[in-house]
């Protein structure tokens, strides 16, 4: 059972600005260290808990902990008590940031909530404050005792708050926690400059969360570069450049003084041991964390010369029955700040109370992180001496370093834009072999796949699990993801390794003759590919005689959007008309893409990002007369925010009338063709690069596909339209055109490929043509044409001979489907204007005109925004 403490009764570590209560004494550390109020000590007599396994925190390695106990040891009289600070159940710390991407704090929740196991509880929303190892006794804020046979602390780790005048102030916050960011997201409303004093991993996630808040963030770090734990100078030359293209003010060797505060009493500028001040409205101390050991030093127990408790190597602390793990834990004088250690310990602790023999020895603090958008990867000792060998590329900012000894064998490793060699240098630098082949590891030929992994490459770092391990499983019978993780904990950690699990699965099943289940969902039992083809060769053109002909019941959220976008690639009309429109998701529903307000966002097509003043005028028009906000997106188009449903279409209307059209912004379908000015003003451009995107854009718009579709086209080798990154990519060359193709940007970044160089226009549109179709026809539902592409059977080099050779003789037919798509493309904003039915559909109420009472906007930066209260609709 779950048990809460009641309103007032936990003392949370305060934010810094925040005053200690009062009464309570301050560590050193600027945590409070509660004291056991009179009244406390008297109801603990009443409120005492008799349990054979205390677990102090009920972070991730908490959790980890109790989970391996209740799996070896689930015999009913065995009781666990769980006592916990925060409120919450226990919940993803690693993926934090996304509370500003959509995400709801429920969704953080770790799976495998143990509430309802026999003989656990779990006191929540309360803290231990007194600990008597020799009694085996703790009593907690709120009264309890308890009694214990054995004791773990997993307390974790406290941020860090250098001691900066002004770090009390209002506005001045830390990133740890759940609470940290909701009160972050409340003060950023109506605010302008946010600044991040740390350029590590928590400076750089804060950073990425201020710029999702809307604010003009700046990240200052002390060291010369940042993650410079992490990353040797090359990397973080790197990773800098990718962050300052997002707008983020990077600045290093820089070293904060003390918080200005304006005339409100809060924070208004950061200053520095030199240079002029930044100014700032909001600042988040990122500077690194301290071991939560405050309850053990008043225990007694011995902490390390840079604290943490000292453990040993199964985890035991110098009082007997008392274990310590994760952050808090001091091994070999080492503090690991990474959750694989911290998951490690808990299940070697749990083999020492349980009667097991693990041992803890040390941990590899190779890691892979995801860093706004970037990949980012670091192996054994990044800034070990020794032999180096180096694949840079200055055009996409990739920089990858591996660090050797005399006799080639791995010593550490920095990856900065492609990480697709972690698991095979993580392998190699554990084991200690030579490898000769570092080079063709880094640089897999001409784009290729990086081929079969070996059996010692690394899948999970969160739990060590290799390939060998994920195909062992595999053979014993968990043949999909859900065995895997529960057999080999793949998966259950931070889950970046989720996709190559799949992939693996996938191919041992097919090695060994095995069917591979490609099922769309539970109604049909074929793969999207498969069923695009069925519904392609009956001629079916409604979702009835659809699942009536391949598939089973009513339909679902997965498979009710694929046929509405494969009816939508054969050209079936109007993608509202019929009963079609009940199953569109919630953009395609009403043609706008819809935001967390609740309003939607108007995006015209801008064909190769050329206006002209007139349609400008337009939609600076609208957006006036509107009350939108406005934004020039990153696909040089021009984003219209905050229009409520019924006023789409005569948004719409006057848009249309000044020249624009439907930018399909809302469907999986073409995006933008971003080019550069090409000849036409740079004296650089060899080829007309905005004639060329037009023409792209023209002829693909409207194409509905398995996922987005992104086109870039640069008139020159200086590439500023970035055409590498994206899933068609053109680059001009004095004798034509080099097709490129796979590639994304998103949450898994993909370089694309070269398919075929020197091309003339009407050859470059067959080649795009002929690969668009076939990734339409035959890529799964929501795959990436990088992730389709480098699944092919030959990776690039299959790609080619059937686009440009022709091999399978498909040639002529793909051509003929995408003319069909452009005779038939038709802006489905024009349609529906046309028909005052289909315009009779826009409205938030059946039952009146009344606008949404419930939509609510401020004004940051002289334009709306959603308010903080509307924000979570």
């Amino acid at each position: 059972m779950t048990r809460s403490a009641s309103p007032g009764s936990a003392v949370p570590a305060p934010s810094p600005g925040s005053a200690p209560s009062p009464g309570l004494p301050s560590s050193p550390s600027g945590v409070v260290a509660a004291a056991v109020a009179p009244a406390a000590v008297a109801a603990s007599a009443a409120a005492t808990r008799v349990t054979d396994l205390l677990v102090i925190g009920n972070g991730m390695v908490g959790h980890h902990l109790v989970g391996e106990v209740l799996k070896c040891r689930r015999d009913a009289g065995y009781r666990i008590t769980v006592i916990g600070e925060e409120r919450r159940p226990a919940y993803d710390r690693v993926h934090l940031s996304s509370l500003f991407d959509g995400v709801l704090a429920e969704g953080l929740h770790l799976a495998g909530g143990f509430d309802a196991e026999p003989g656990i509880e779990y006191l929540l929303g309360d803290a231990v404050v007194e600990l008597d190892t020799a009694a085996r006794r703790a009593v907690t804020t709120s009264g309890v005792t308890v009694s214990y046979t054995d004791c773990v602390l997993a307390t974790g780790s406290y941020p860090f708050v250098p001691p900066l005048p002004g770090a009390d102030s209002p506005g001045v916050f830390v990133y740890r926690t759940i609470d940290d960011l909701e009160a972050i997201r409340d003060w950023a409303s109506g605010r302008r400059r946010g600044l991040v004093v740390g350029g590590g991993l928590l400076g750089l996630e804060a950073a990425n969360a201020l710029r999702l808040l809307g604010l003009d963030v700046t990240v200052v770090e002390f060291a010369p570069r940042l993650m410079a734990v992490q990353l040797d100078h090359g990397g973080g030359r790197a990773l800098r450049r990718h962050i300052e293209r997002l707008g983020i003010t990077v600045v290093t060797g820089a070293a904060a003084r003390s918080i200005t505060v304006g005339p409100d009493g809060a924070a208004a500028a950061v200053a520095f041991a030199e240079g002029e001040p930044i100014g700032a409205d909001l600042v988040v101390i990122a500077a690194g964390i301290r071991p939560r050991d405050d309850l053990a030093r008043r225990a007694g127990l011995a902490i390390g010369e840079r604290g943490g408790v000292v453990v040993d190597d199964r985890c035991g602390t110098s009082a007997p029955g008392v274990y310590a793990v994760g952050e808090v834990a001091c091994h070999g004088g080492r503090v690991y700040g990474l959750v694989a250690p911290g998951m490690e310990m808990a299940e070697v602790a749990t083999a020492a109370i349980l009667g097991g023999t693990a041992r803890f020895t040390g941990a590899d603090l190779s890691t892979r992180l995801k860093l706004l958008g970037v990949d980012v990867a670091s192996v054994g000792d990044p800034h070990a001496d020794g032999d180096e060998v180096v694949v840079a590329d200055p055009a996409t900012d990739t920089w990858l370093r591996v660090v050797t000894d005399d006799e080639r064998r791995v010593l550490g490793a920095s990856l900065v834009g492609d990480v697709r060699a972690f698991g095979a240098l993580v392998g190699r630098y554990r084991s200690g072999k030579p490898s000769p082949d570092l080079l063709d590891v880094l640089r897999p030929a001409a784009g290729a796949a990086t081929g079969e992994p070996a059996d010692g490459d690394m899948v999970c770092t969160c739990h060590n699990v290799t390939c060998a391990t994920v195909r062992a499983a595999v053979a014993e019978g968990f043949e999909d993801v859900a065995g895997i993780k529960a057999c080999t904990k793949a998966g259950t950690g931070c889950g970046s390794c989720v996709p190559i699990v799949k992939q693996l699965i996938d191919a041992r099943l097919t090695a060994a003759g095995r069917a591979v289940n490609h099922s769309l969902c539970a109604h049909f039992p074929i793969s999207r590919p498969e069923l695009y083809e069925a519904v392609r060769a009956a001629g079916l053109r409604n979702f009835a005689a659809i699942t009536t002909r391949f598939g089973t019941g009513h339909g679902c959220e997965i498979c009710r959007p694929t046929v509405a976008s494969i009816l939508a690639s054969l050209g079936s009309g109007y993608i509202l008309d019929g009963d079609q429109a009940a199953l569109q998701d919630s953009n395609d529903h009403f043609l706008a893409n819809l935001q967390r307000d609740g309003t939607y966002s108007v995006v015209p097509r801008v064909p190769g990002g050329e206006i002209t003043p007139v349609q400008l005028i337009a939609i600076g028009e609208v957006a006036r007369d509107f009350d939108l906000y406005t934004k020039v997106t990153g696909g040089q188009r021009i984003d219209l925010f905050g229009a409520r449903v019924e006023q789409l279409p005569p948004i719409w209307a006057r848009l249309i009338a000044a020249g624009l059209e439907s930018g399909h912004a809302y469907g999986k379908a073409l995006r933008t063709v971003k080019s550069c000015v090409g000849t036409a003003w740079c004296r650089y451009g060899v080829q007309d690069a905005v004639a060329m995107a037009i023409r792209l854009e023209t002829r693909y718009r409207g194409l509905r596909a398995p996922h987005k579709i992104k086109l870039a086209v640069s008139g020159c080798a200086r590439e500023c339209a970035e055409a590498q990154s994206k899933d068609v990519g053109v680059i001009a060359t004095e004798r034509g055109w080099n097709l490129y193709v796979g590639g994304n940007g998103g949450m898994r970044p993909a370089h694309a490929v070269l398919l075929a160089e020197d091309l003339d226009d009407d050859t470059l549109i067959s080649m795009i043509d002929r690969y668009l179709m076939w990734y339409v026809r035959s890529a799964e539902r929501l795959e990436r044409t990088a992730t389709w592409q480098r699944k092919l059977p030959g990776g690039i080099d299959f790609v080619r001979r059937v686009v440009v050779d022709d091999e399978l003789g498909l040639a002529a037919e793909f051509e003929s489907d995408m003319e069909r798509h452009v005779a038939t493309y038709e802006c489905e904003w024009t349609a529906t204007l046309a028909d005052p039915e289909r315009v009779a559909r826009f409205a938030s109420f059946i039952n009146t005109d009344t606008p949404d009472p419930t939509i609510a906007h401020v004004s940051v930066r002289g334009q709306r925004m959603p308010s903080p209260a509307g924000a979570g609709r």
